[in-house]
């Protein structure tokens, strides 16, 4: 009979090497899942939130810019950076909502297509940056301290079209040269609009021209302010910036034709639905600008700190075909001035 020693020590240590190498391939396993589900957790995106009084198809080519815009600094929706759209469709009433809904979502800016947007946004937040894509007039409207120094934070860009309104006087001028009397629409309601009309009342004193307020409140407003125009003799009309006549582009140009008043309106869009001039600075540049204080803003930009920019580029626009259908003759001088003439 043979009889095997085994060594107790040799036993232990053979178990304690076993156990070992099953941690290590237990520990090797756990780390590879582990990173795995780390990996595949999402990126957390910036988050923009955008709101305008009007519709997406209204402002298409606003957005088209501001998307191009991002595009520029490196940004796809979708992809680096995600995009909250709110559209009030013409109901300004909405606005507040619309804004309130994006602070609940705690946004990373708040981009405003205008003053009418601006304003409830700064009663909504305090901390949420709010760029401005275009503003009449910012300092008047109440939303920053100064274009230089802002405070705040409120920031972005100045459409500078309340003092554009006396040089949208002097073209009606030159285009009509018996204008004596001129209809002036406006939305009393719209912020920056009683400086639109002091810049208005200057211009027009200067001129020699009388000057014949039609507040519009509502779509409703709309062909009655064009029938009291033509009834009280105007030879024009000039058109401030508002939101009920932005919402409805198409109705307000075919009045115009329909009372044969040569009228100049501050966005080309107006023109695209059938107006006859307008003078403005270039909103989509405006736009596309836009994207430029989001971009220092995400990455930790204070609005405070970045001053109000004002427009680098103007737009004059002649429609031919409206002023052949109220049997206007644009003077030469004029028409080789415009930037864009439809025909």
């Amino acid at each position: 009979m043979e009889i095997v020693w085994v060594d107790s020590f040799d036993i232990n240590l053979k178990s304690a090497l076993r156990n070992l190498k099953c941690a290590i391939l237990l520990g090797a396993m756990l780390f590879a899942v582990c990173f795995r589900a780390e990996a595949q957790q999402p990126t957390k995106l910036p988050r923009i939130g955008f709101v305008t009084a009007g519709s997406s198809s209204t402002i298409a080519a606003r957005i088209a810019a501001l998307r191009q815009g991002l595009r520029d600094l490196g940004y796809t929706e979708g992809q680096n950076i995600i995009i909250e759209w709110r559209f009030a469709e013409g109901k300004v009433d909405r606005l507040p909502a619309l804004v309130a809904e994006l602070v609940r979502l705690q946004v990373d800016v708040l981009l405003s297509a205008g003053a009418a947007v601006t304003g409830p946004a700064k009663e909504a937040t305090k901390t949420i940056p709010i760029v401005m894509a275009q503003d009449t007039d910012p300092v008047g409207n109440g939303f920053v301290a100064s274009l230089a120094l802002p405070g705040g934070n409120i920031t972005g860009l100045s459409s500078y079209s309340a003092e554009l309104n006396g040089k949208r006087v002097e073209l009606l001028k030159e285009i009509v040269p018996k204008l004596s009397r001129l209809a002036v629409v406006g939305q009393s309601t719209y912020p920056g609009n009683s400086q639109s009309l002091k810049e208005t009342e200057l211009a027009a004193a200067a001129l020699k021209v009388q000057l014949q307020y039609r507040d519009v409140l509502g779509p409703k407003d709309i062909e009655s302010a064009f029938r009291e125009a033509r009834k009280a003799r105007a030879d024009g009309v000039l058109v401030l910036q508002n939101n009920v006549l932005n919402s409805q582009r198409k109705q307000t140009a075919d009045l115009a034709i329909k009372n044969r008043l040569p009228t100049i309106y501050y966005a080309p869009e107006f023109l695209d639905s059938g107006g006859l001039i307008s003078y403005a600075a270039s909103i989509n540049d405006l736009y596309r600008r836009a994207a430029v204080y989001v971009d220092k803003i995400l990455k930790g930009a204070k609005p405070a700190d970045l001053p109000v920019e004002q427009p680098l580029k103007f737009e004059f626009v002649i429609n031919l075909t409206a002023a052949k259908q109220i049997g206007l003759t644009i003077p030469p001088n004029v028409l080789a001035r415009a930037d864009r003439v439809i025909r």
